[in-house]
C-alpha cells in the first residue's frame, strides 16, 4: 500500500511540474484569467457536492 501511495505522489508531482511549466509560457493576464475560471469551477463543484451530501444524509 505504501508503494502505491508513493507512486501516486510522484505522478502528482510530475503533473504539477508539467502544468507549472505550461503556465510559465503564457502571458500573466491569461494565467490569472484561467486561474480565476478554474477557481470558480471548483467553488461551484464544492457547493454542488455539499448540497448533494446534505440531501443524501436526510434520506
Amino acid at each position: 500500500m505504501e508503494r502505491l501511495t508513493m507512486i501516486v505522489l510522484v505522478a502528482a508531482l510530475l503533473l504539477l511540474g508539467i502544468v507549472l511549466g505550461a503556465v510559465v509560457q503564457i502571458p500573466l493576464p491569461l494565467s490569472l484569467t484561467l486561474a480565476a475560471l478554474i477557481g470558480c469551477w471548483l467553488l461551484v463543484f464544492a457547493v454542488r457536492e455539499r448540497s448533494g451530501a446534505r440531501r443524501r444524509s436526510r434520506t
